[in-house]
């Protein structure tokens, strides 16, 4: 992948505030959580790394939903 590292703007799942994300593919395939700076609120984060269409997936979950 030529762009290793990606700026990517995303919702809270819980509050819907807009909160820029920054991607870091150099890792591969990541799963963690990171905390909604409006409402303190934990964020479920799974990147994929897809080589074959050199593309990054990111999918953005709260305890009981999940938007892509």
């Amino acid at each position: 992948m030529p762009d290793k590292i990606k700026e990517q703007r995303i919702k809270c799942p819980h509050c819907g505030h807009n909160i820029h994300v920054s991607l870091d593919a150099t890792a591969g395939d990541q799963d963690y959580y990171e905390e909604c700076p409006a409402c303190c609120m934990e964020m479920h984060l799974n990147l994929h790394i897809d080589e074959y269409h050199k593309k990054i997936q990111l999918a953005v979950a709260s305890d009981d939903e999940q938007y892509f």
